[in-house]
């Protein structure tokens, strides 16, 4: 898959999970997340990047990529439900190129 077609998948999904906010918890996963509340969506990220970090220690490849798309969709299910999107990661991704990770970490706040 190339970048913008990576881009696309992104921008698709944040649009179908914008879409989700207003279903009905009966018609969709997604849905029913939203309508638990926002500690509920971040105890299943809380999950999924465990099931991630065993997937990694484990080695087997399909497994990690699993893992780690289960974890990312449920990071935008995060994003979603706290009116952001895939959009603002990227561009804070994007602001951090040409700073060294020792510069980064330096001008967060303390």
């Amino acid at each position: 898959m190339n970048e913008q077609a990576s881009d696309t998948v992104l921008i698709t999904l944040h649009q179908v999970l914008e879409a989700r906010k207003h279903e009905a918890p009966g018609n969709s996963y997604v849905a029913s997340l939203y309508d638990k509340g926002l500690d509920a969506i971040l105890k299943k990220v809380g999950e999924e990047a465990t099931e991630t970090v065993i997937a990694a220690k484990g080695g087997d490849h399909a497994q990690i990529v699993y893992e780690t798309a289960d974890l990312w969709f449920h990071t935008l299910v995060m994003l979603a439900a706290v009116d952001l999107g895939p959009a603002d990661v990227l561009a804070e991704l994007e602001r951090r190129f040409g700073l060294s990770g020792v510069d980064e970490k330096a001008s967060r706040p303390s």
